[in-house]
């Protein structure tokens, strides 16, 4: 017993500045772990502004992106942080500002607070990014970058403000061997992206029918270094009628690139990239996990795991699904994944949605319980059942039409609530509703170390539908929190400590409407 005594005595001997620089090379765990050693060694951690930050930013689950620079303190970074994390909890923002729309953004698409706006007439892609020009007064501007397109064969884009990259898709003439060309631009600069292996691929080349080729659904993703277009229902050189999937290393001088094709029957609707190596394909049936190889320099497509979705009641179908884009700068950060669905049956014209969320590092580990059971997947290898993932790591929620979206950062998630316009044709503000899946703020809720007096806890309640079979189960357990403020706004996108919406201000009638940007700093 003395000499257990003269150890830690001894140990605690030893200086403290030295003591906290062997403690800073534990995982943050084992930090949380070793403050239950003794009093002293808690003491001394607690003592300790970086320490106490390391442990905040994992508890809090923030990315190391949409932290502080390191020419902040780091007393005041944990401050900021805390900060920020109460805003969230009572979901009252601390500044809000907002600047009008000189045009009303139509086919626009989010990334990384950048807003992206075909104008089509004047043969552009505008690229809207609000920010504070004068952190006294709040007031903000819009600053725009421009990229050039030409409008009679414009398909569609990507971007990635992180890479300082635009994937401009653009239709060929009829007769031409291949279906798009893709270039590859500066965002900042509108020309060839200095790190492109090559400013031009053509897509899908001697892969389609030169005259029958006409697809009527596109989607394109950018994730790293890799970007991907999914082509639905599109003519093969062999006059087959298949669904394309092909994904470049745009990166690559050697253009290297790899195609899945899938039958039809199967009805593919969407991918999304999970990881650098990993993506997820939506069948009217499954999800299925690819894995994205490298093999003598060549990508290649592998088929890994299958997930069935939940049983539907005949005679409905998911008509439909998508997923919520994963930013890149995410990528080595475990986040929610949100899977909308909207189902459709030929016995009525209503269209039922549904939204469910998973974990990401969740869907990556059931492949090891996929391969497990059955091995490696391959296109005739039985998919997963819903009962041995869904009920136990999902969380359903049904949507009032398909414009309901949801919005996620991390853990957290964002949407507005209800239906924008009435049942008596008039537009109509809607309160935020602020959903936390964080485990470390469940689990302190539940011991009632939280304040409680603007959240509520959810858990073991799922959606009280008829529509599945299969029992959707309790899922993931969340906090929510409903702001007392109502906002009049089309849609919304969410960062780190920010919701950005676009508004509406009504005129003299629903019809005669003006948009602006606002921003809701949570800081």
């Amino acid at each position: 017993m003395n000499q257990e005594n003269n150890i830690t005595i001894k140990f605690m001997d030893v200086p403290a500045e030295l003591l906290l620089y062997i403690l800073g090379h534990l995982d943050v765990y084992d930090l949380v772990r070793a403050r239950r050693v003794c009093s002293d060694i808690r003491q001394l951690i607690d003592s300790s502004s970086e320490l106490q930050y390391l442990i905040d930013v994992r508890y809090f689950n923030a990315m190391p992106a949409s932290l502080p620079g390191g020419d902040i303190a780091v007393a005041t970074r944990r401050q900021l942080l805390q900060k920020s994390e109460t805003a969230w909890q009572r979901a009252e923002y601390s500044q809000r500002n907002s600047i009008p729309m000189p045009y009303s953004p139509d086919n626009y698409r989010w990334s990384c607070g950048i807003l992206g706006i075909p104008a089509k007439s004047l043969q552009q892609l505008k690229f809207v990014q609000p920010s504070l020009s004068d952190g006294d007064t709040h007031t903000i501007d819009l600053q725009q970058r421009i990229c050039k397109i030409d409008n009679t064969v414009f398909e569609g884009y990507s971007f990635s403000p992180a890479q300082d990259l635009v994937a401009i898709l653009s239709r060929t003439m009829r007769g031409e061997s291949h279906a798009y060309d893709v270039t590859f631009r500066s965002l900042s600069e509108d020309k060839p992206h200095p790190d492109a292996g090559s400013p031009l691929v053509k897509a899908l080349d001697n892969q389609i029918h030169p005259q029958l080729f006409d697809s009527p659904y596109t989607q394109s993703m950018i994730f790293g270094d890799y970007y991907g277009l999914f082509c639905k229902y599109a003519h093969t050189a062999d006059d087959e009628l298949v669904d394309f999937l092909q994904i470049w290393n745009w990166k690559s001088k050697e253009a290297s690139q790899c195609l899945q094709m899938f039958d039809t029957d199967c009805g593919t609707t969407n991918f999304s990239f999970l990881t650098n190596d990993r993506f997820l394909v939506a069948s009217a049936r499954e999800l299925k996990l690819f894995s994205l190889d490298t093999i003598d320099s060549v990508n290649a497509i592998r088929l890994v795991a299958r997930f069935s979705f939940p049983a539907l009641r005949d005679p409905f179908i998911f008509h439909f699904i998508t997923f919520n884009p994963i930013p890149f700068h995410a990528s080595a950060h475990n986040q929610l994944i949100a899977i909308n669905m909207c189902m459709s049956a030929p016995t009525t014209n209503k269209s039922p949605y549904f939204t469910f969320y998973i974990e990401r590092n969740t869907l990556l580990e059931l492949e090891s319980t996929y391969i497990s059971r059955y091995g490696e997947a391959s296109q005739d290898s039985p998919s997963l059942p819903w009962s041995a993932w869904g009920p136990k790591y999902t969380r359903f929620f049904e949507n009032s039409d398909s414009s309901c979206t949801h919005r996620i950062f991390g853990f957290r998630s964002a949407e507005l609530i209800g239906d924008l316009v009435s049942r008596d044709g008039v537009l109509q503000p809607r309160p935020l509703r602020i959903r936390d899946f964080n485990p470390h703020r469940v689990t302190d809720f539940k011991a009632g170390n939280l304040s409680t007096s603007h959240q509520r806890l959810v858990e073991g309640e799922s959606p009280n539908s008829t529509l599945f079979l299969d029992p959707l189960g309790p899922g993931l357990p969340y906090i929510e929190t409903i702001s007392q403020e109502k906002f009049l706004a089309n849609d919304m996108t969410m960062e780190a400590n920010r919701i950005t919406l676009l508004s509406l201000k009504v005129g003299n009638s629903m019809y005669d409407t003006s948009q602006s940007i606002e921003m809701l700093d949570f800081e």
